[in-house]
């Protein structure tokens, strides 16, 4: 695929999931600390999101730091918005702003959901 091919499928990856996760390796087996941190947030939310992993296509993992212009992974996008990586993510879940957020953009989550 071309870069240009892997920015369109990104860009198509992102609009058509309300909450994507371009992560390393899965929600149900994180690779690495970073990337588990953020679906392990998300799982407590209770949140319903697309996990892509980096790890499978060298073009999507460099192509997604050039589609948010962020230098790393995982990399959170909520109804095409990009969040952050984990400090951020972990950061507003721990003020209550993700899930603060999550309801302005009328994403299904526990909201019972006590922060760290």
């Amino acid at each position: 695929m071309s870069a240009e091919d892997v920015q369109d499928w990104i860009r198509r990856a992102v609009a058509g999931n309300d909450v994507v996760l371009f992560m390393k390796g899965n929600k149900t087996m994180p690779q690495c600390g970073f990337s588990m941190q953020v679906a392990q947030i998300l799982n407590q939310l209770g949140v319903d999101f697309r996990d892509i992993n980096v790890l499978e296509d060298m073009g999507v993992r460099d192509g997604i730091k050039a589609y948010s212009n962020w230098p790393t992974i995982p990399q959170l996008y909520i109804k095409g918005e990009f969040i952050g990586g984990c400090d951020i993510v972990r950061e507003m879940f721990q003020a209550g702003e993700l899930q603060e957020l999550m309801s302005a953009k009328g994403i299904a989550h526990n909201q019972r959901t006590l922060t760290a």
